[in-house]
């Protein structure tokens, strides 16, 4: 049960909460209204192998639109139900859990479905019958999770209440450890997992979901072997528009640009590195060859990597504390500066390509600025290290009338300290350090100009030292909520919710303000039977403030 005084999760709460552990609250307040968690998802814990050994979980939402279907196919039914851990992922996925859903959650990988009260909200309606009815020529529309944990890939259906995943994909011989979805494919292959042994693959997510096995099917494999780097891969990303284009990072500081429509097995060999401190762009000497070129960026790991949303700049964080962006096209360097302290291990850039979050091991939250070529906020809140950041495209400013430039900015952190942190950022009320009459003496306000960084924009190509603490504005959270009991390892923004993982691969979808309310209004209408079996969370729920 959920004490009503307090939100906290009580000892005895009924099965469907007994992933929540106690101690940790099941909703959190904004000042547009409450945040509730509705359901969580995970991993059936005695199938993991960790003969590589344990891996940081990362998660990917992936949204499947249409299937083409011929004009004379006939559609097939997707109203059959199936329930219990123990069924085959191929019988459960077959149960229709995404195809007929009233209810869509949906990230930035497509457009978004209606919120409904029909006579079938299908999210909220998990039955338990143990009809197994289906055909392997479904659609496979909907919107999916897709995370690593140990050797296995898991696909779970985020349309479903039901916490365990559909899909489970096992990799013999090394870890998947990064994965990353394309909405606009135009040939099926759409879903990128990087190994931990510096493999990769793409492969089409709707042909994963409709084969019964365990292992990948009609998958294009690069790297076979480490035949081009044997270094880790540590992000992967599609280039946004280019219809096959990739990029993948590795731990030794490369990065390389493959075309999935060329043969992975294809030779590439590239020039010894000269100077491992600089930027050095090599192309393959063959029109055949695959990665068709090796970006070196820096001397040990490149963590993350994020391309813009129009993919004119990538953005890429590494072991070396710096943040560097550049121009792809160009394949030059544009800017960058270093953390202020220790490693960067995560970026985000906003929807309108002015801003980019970085988090790492000086437990701050970095706001860079393209247009200012300079960090114009340091965020802090975190008591470790910060390992995702990312952008809350779907929110809009309670002020906001719709028209001209976005002035406001919600985003999201999460880190090893357990906790989700929300920022607002209002480039209007930044308050600019001013520069110090003498050194150790007081900061003079009237007659004191800007502080020395805030003086003029770097030349392009420049890689700024860390400011002095002193002359960055800083930003305090808006909310900071203990989430999870394990360190988190990244955070999703979606139209109706807030998606947050841990390392050790379980995930939780918090409501957004409104959608909470309507789920319940049309459960209790819809599905009182249903939700007799599986309580929401987000039902009874005392008061709180901002910072829990």
């Amino acid at each position: 049960m959920i004490n009503p005084s307090n939100g906290i999760m009580s000892p005895s709460s009924s099965s469907s909460a007994n992933a929540q552990s106690p101690g940790l609250k099941t909703y959190f307040k904004t000042p547009e209204g409450r945040y509730k968690l509705h359901y969580e998802k995970t991993h059936p814990t005695g199938l993991l192998h960790y003969a590589h050994g344990k891996t940081v979980t990362q998660v990917t939402l992936a949204h499947l639109k249409d299937k083409p279907v011929p004009a004379s196919a006939t559609a097939p039914s997707s109203s059959f139900s199936a329930g219990g851990s123990v069924r085959s992922a191929a019988a459960r996925f077959l149960s229709g859990s995404n195809g007929s859903r009233a209810l869509s959650f949906v990230g930035g990988n497509g457009g978004s479905k209606s919120l409904s009260g029909s006579s079938r909200v299908g999210s909220l309606g998990a039955s338990s019958s143990s009809n197994l009815v289906g055909s392997l020529s479904f659609d496979g529309k909907g919107t999916y999770l897709i995370f690593n944990v140990g050797d296995t890939i898991f696909i779970s259906d985020l349309n479903s209440q039901d916490k365990d995943p559909i899909k489970a994909l096992h990799f013999g011989n090394s870890n998947p450890v990064c994965h990353a979805f394309d909405p606009d494919a135009k040939d099926g292959h759409d879903l990128l997992i990087g190994l931990n042994s510096g493999d990769a693959y793409s492969v089409s997510l709707r042909q994963q979901l409709q084969d019964v096995g365990k292992k990948l099917v009609g998958a294009h494999h690069y790297n076979k072997d480490g035949c081009v780097n044997n270094s880790r891969c540590t992000s992967i990303a599609w280039l946004p528009g280019s219809d096959g284009t990739f990029i993948v990072a590795h731990a030794d500081g490369n990065l390389y640009v493959y075309e999935k429509s060329k043969d992975g097995a294809g030779d590439s060999t590239f020039p010894v590195i000269k100077d491992q401190n600089q930027l050095s762009v090599s192309h393959a000497r063959y029109s055949k060859s695959n990665p068709i070129a090796r970006w070196h960026i820096c001397q040990g790991s490149i963590n993350s990597i994020a391309f813009s949303t129009d993919g004119a700049y990538i953005a890429t964080v590494g072991r070396d504390g710096y943040l560097r962006v550049f121009d792809y096209l160009k394949e030059q360097l544009i800017c960058g500066s270093k953390s202020y302290y220790g490693a960067l291990l995560c970026c985000a850039w906003s929807v309108d390509g002015k801003y980019i979050l970085t988090g790492g091991e000086d437990d701050l939250v970095q706001v860079w600025s393209m247009e200012d070529r300079k960090v114009v906020a340091w965020c802090e809140g975190h008591n470790s290290w910060v390992s995702g950041v990312a952008f809350d495209s779907y929110w809009s400013s309670p002020n906001s009338d719709g028209i001209g430039e976005t002035v406001m900015y919600r985003f999201g952190s999460v880190g090893q300290d357990t906790q989700l942190l929300l920022w607002d950022l209002e480039m209007d009320e930044i308050v600019v350090p001013l520069r110090r009459s003498l050194p150790g003496g007081s900061p003079t306000f009237s007659t004191g100009s800007q502080s020395s960084h805030w003086d003029s924009s770097c030349p392009v190509g420049t890689l700024q030292p860390a400011p002095s603490m002193r002359d960055v504005p800083k930003l305090s959270p808006l909310v900071a909520h203990r989430v999870h009991t394990e360190p988190l390892s990244g955070l999703i923004f979606t139209q109706e919710s807030v998606l947050t993982v841990c390392r050790e691969g379980h995930i939780k979808v918090w409501m957004r303000p409104g959608f909470a309310e309507s789920l319940s209004s049309n459960s209790e209408t819809v599905l009182s039977t249903s939700l007799k079996e599986k309580p929401l969370l987000s039902g009874k729920i005392g008061s709180s403030s901002y910072k829990q």
